[in-house]
């Protein structure tokens, strides 16, 4: 080899390890710091920490991630000071001291102030970035000076603490993101309050969203049971309390995760699909969000209403089934003559511990007297599992929920006429109220109660229905054609409403399927009494059903015919509802906001055919109204568009938004709720986004489809529901441009923009700025939820 060619090689050695510079070093001493470009790696090779870019951001940041995932960053310093430029470093101090400088030597961060005298930095294989002196052991933590497990960002990790060292008043506690490529702290905190009974909360901002707790011993009232792979430890000692998990082979990789929507998510590492795999969620469904059914009232998402008035308690409010202010005493207690009792409640998450009082010396019996004893106390309970320990509360019972998985039963004091009484909102009464669609869209048939009024009111002449528009009120006056049927006939038709003829169950109450005859098919809409929709929004529906004919609206769903649905068959239904939904938005003789669509009110009739139906919340709107200001909120959370859910506001493009989620999860067979999604994203908005961003939205399609998929048109429909989707309502398409879109395959579609996330609003009317996630957890439609 010449002399020449040899100076060429080592010239593009020293250039190569220039332009690469992913070098990896086993400590940090102040002689040695670490550059942009190289990396520390946990002894086992677990983890490893060093420079990134979040995606679709430049900004640099010095973080911890796993090596088997680089975008799963777990800890972040400098979250609060991003660098700008690649020129930058990590040093130690020779007294232990981290800094970040920037390519001007500029101090980015620093830690605490240390007083070692041989320090060196290390990241240990659990994935805890240390600092000690040289000689330190590893294994023990109190000989850490400093340590990234102190100081977490939005990830618990097992053996992290999350809680309180009581002496020095130091606090633990998890903040999300601000989005995906922003780990500045968000809106949302995860921390453990130790006031009254130890609870963990969830706050956005200074608002409550959530809570599991208190600890019953063996888990934290409210918490779904963790995978056996883990071990919920809680720890209550006179210098510290605090909350960790920890694994039960050291080979399993899991973390627990407050999402930048405020979502709490717990994942493991699934080596077989090289994913990470959702086993836990919360809130997992609406009454996990914080208090949804006021004081003294009993939130189970299983019901329709899913709010009832505890035992002895009746509704606050004068306005019907409205539970925001909660629910008030029958009776008021007589503590003088000492006539009160108990009644317990049970199978529930016990309410906010945060003001009550605990004495984990007593016993049940106990801790009944010392609640007779004390004229503020309004309920009792064990603290522990077992039965020992006693929790007394003295105010209002707030955020109680049905809670299946055991646990201590609540004891609420009662005047003595409503111990032994049934509860005020049974769910066991029914308002008679029949509703029947049939397949072909033209038949509805009328509740026995409401019909009976029909009746009556057509002997005596017109029937009256008030419609609003903008806050205004018109009477009009009416004799729709219906046919009516007596009780008996829907009896036989339904076969005395059975279980077997139950297809689910929506706002008004259960819907049941049925058969007129020999061949004509009927769907069953029966009107619960503790409906929170009532008598106008059904007449609502037999209005707009009467007037509205369109081969794509009001349907019978067919369960039975889902393992029929293979591509085609998805892409013709979404395209069916696009055609239906320009119906109402743009050829009908009224031009309709639907604000409930949602995949279980588009039902397909025997030949797959798409049906939209329910139009209880629809809203007519006059020709020169482009949009409307609600403070009665309805529809669906997971499927209403931002601007709606958060302000109000609604038009046709509110629609858009809820064709788009459809869209989406009829691609993926997936629902728009975070439960349902197994990677990274909170909700299927976001993991449909982060896939298109990745140039992986072939990754969306249901595989049990990928053998009939059409690779252009799945990749139109995704773009389509993407741009449907977008967070400002401008920016979506109208229906008639989304029919186009659907039906030119090859066209140039423009780029969508980031989705719309939002949050579910609590109770309390907090401002929101529209932009934070959303966690779309329930799938019954709302009739009470206040926009600004």
């Amino acid at each position: 080899m010449s002399r020449l060619h040899a100076a060429l090689l080592v010239l593009f050695f020293i250039l190569s390890t220039q332009v690469s510079p992913s070098i990896e070093v086993d400590t940090l001493t102040p002689a040695r710091p670490l550059t942009d470009g190289q990396e520390l790696t946990s002894a086992g090779g677990r983890f490893v920490f060093g420079f990134f870019n979040p995606i679709e951001s430049n900004n640099r940041y010095i973080g911890i991630w796993y090596k088997i995932s680089s975008s799963t960053i777990v800890w972040v310093a400098n979250r609060q000071h991003p660098i700008f430029g690649r020129n930058s470093s990590l040093s130690i101090t020779t007294n232990g001291t981290l800094i970040i400088t920037d390519q001007n030597s500029k101090t980015i961060w620093s830690s605490d102030l240390l007083g070692l005298a041989n320090p060196v930095a290390q990241l240990l294989d659990n994935g805890n970035f240390i600092v000690k002196e040289a000689n330190g052991d590893d294994n023990v933590p109190r000989s850490f000076a400093w340590q990234s497990f102190d100081y977490p960002t939005d990830t618990l990790l097992p053996g992290m603490k999350l809680g309180w060292n009581l002496t020095s008043g130091f606090n633990r506690n998890l903040t999300s993101w601000t989005n995906p490529s922003d780990p500045t702290p968000g809106s949302y905190t995860m921390v453990l309050d130790i006031h009254g009974d130890p609870q963990i909360i969830v706050w956005k901002g200074s608002n409550r969203q959530g809570r599991v707790g208190p600890w019953n011993g063996q888990r934290f009232s409210g918490m779904p049971n963790v995978s056996p792979d883990f071990v919920v430890d809680f720890v209550m000692k006179n210098d510290e309390v605090f909350y960790m998990n920890n694994t039960t082979n050291t080979s399993i990789m899991g973390r627990l995760l407050l999402y930048y929507t405020g979502v709490v998510v717990r994942r493991v590492w699934d080596d077989d699909t090289q994913m990470w795999s959702t086993f836990t969620l919360e809130p997992k469904d609406t009454c996990d969000m914080w208090s949804q059914c006021g004081s003294y009232g009993l939130c189970n998402y299983a019901n329709s209403p899913m709010c009832s008035c505890l035992q002895g308690f009746k509704l606050r409010s004068s306005k019907n089934s409205d539970f925001r202010d909660g629910c008030a005493r029958m009776t008021e207690l007589d503590c003088r003559n000492g006539t009160d009792g108990f009644v317990a409640i049970k199978e529930i998450r016990l309410p906010d511990t945060s003001r009550s009082t605990v004495d984990r010396s007593m016993g049940l019996h106990e801790c009944r007297a010392s609640c007779l004893g004390n004229c503020s106390c309004t309920a009792y309970a064990s603290a522990d599992i077992n039965g020992t320990g006693c929790i007394i509360w003295t105010t209002e019972l707030t955020d109680i929920s049905v809670y299946s998985l055991g646990g201590p039963d609540l004891y609420v004091r009662l005047a003595a006429a409503d111990v032994g009484q049934g509860s005020d909102d049974s769910h066991s009464r029914t308002m008679a109220g029949i509703v029947v669609s049939s397949v072909l869209g033209t038949l509805l048939l009328a509740s026995v109660g409401i019909c009976i009024c029909i009746k009556r009111r057509r002997r005596a002449g017109a029937i009256p229905f008030a419609s609003r528009r903008n806050n205004e009120k018109h009477e009009e006056s009416k004799d729709w054609e219906l046919p009516l049927f007596d009780l008996g006939t829907i009896i036989a038709a339904t076969n005395n409403f059975s279980l077997e003829n139950k297809l689910g169950q929506g706002g008004f109450g259960p819907v049941y399927k049925g058969k007129l005859g020999e061949e004509q098919e009927i769907a069953v809409k029966r009107l619960s009494k503790t409906s929170a929709q009532g008598t106008d929004e059904f007449m609502n529906e037999v209005m707009l059903i009467a007037k509205l004919q369109h081969r794509n609206l009001v349907r019978l769903l067919d369960k039975d015919k889902g393992v029929l649905l293979d591509w085609q068959t998805r892409y013709n239904i979404i395209e069916g509802i696009a055609q239906g939904l320009l119906y109402l938005h743009r050829d009908s003789r009224l031009r309709i906001i639907h604000r409930d669509l949602k995949a279980s009110n588009v039902l397909l009739d025997k030949d797959m055919n798409p049906k939209i139906s329910d139009f209880g919340l629809a809203r007519i709107f006059r020709e020169d109204e482009t949009a409307l200001n609600t403070r009665r909120v309805v529809g669906t959370y997971g499927y209403m568009s931002p601007e709606y859910a958060m302000d109000g506001v609604f038009s046709v493009k509110s629609d858009v938004f809820s064709f788009g989620v459809l869209v989406l999860e009829i691609i993926s067979g997936k629902k728009n709720r975070g439960v349902s999604i197994s990677e990274d994203e909170g909700n299927l908005l976001a993991h449909a986004w982060n896939l298109w961003m990745e140039g992986n939205a072939m990754e969306l399609v249901d595989k049990s489809i990928s053998n009939s998929i059409s690779m252009v048109e799945a990749m139109n429909c995704i773009k389509v529901g993407l741009l449907c989707v977008q967070e400002s309502p401008k920016d979506r398409p109208t229906m008639s441009s989304v029919v186009l879109m659907l039906g030119s395959r090859n066209a140039s579609l423009p780029n969508p923009k980031h989705p719309g996330f939002f949050q579910i609003r609590a109770r309390s009317n907090e401002s929101s700025d529209g932009k934070a996630g959303s966690a779309s957890i329930n799938e019954v439609s709302i009739s009470t939820v206040e926009g600004r």
